[in-house]
């Protein structure tokens, strides 16, 4: 799965369980850019989880401030060779 089609992913995980339009780009940060509070932040890493079938751990959840990074954490988790700790 291309970086571009997790982005695209993220962003319908978003609009669905977050109830707002995003146009998602790399750059944008979680909090700052898309206003996210703690329960939004919580509530989409648990749907992006579901929607690619992958385990964020604490210290991925920690790790990612922008969009970049989440597509990022995304992208290494589907790669083969990869398993999910949870």
């Amino acid at each position: 799965m291309t970086r571009q089609e997790i982005l695209k992913g993220i962003e319908d995980v978003a609009c669905e369980y977050l109830g707002r339009t995003f146009e998602l780009r790399p750059e944008m940060k979680l909090r700052e850019d898309l206003e996210l509070d703690s329960l939004q932040w919580v509530t989409l890493a648990i749907e992006v989880e579901n929607h690619f079938h992958i385990y964020l751990e604490d210290e991925d959840e920690l790790a990612i401030q922008s969009v970049g990074d989440l597509v990022d954490t995304v992208h290494r988790k589907l790669q083969p060779g990869t398993l999910p700790s949870g």
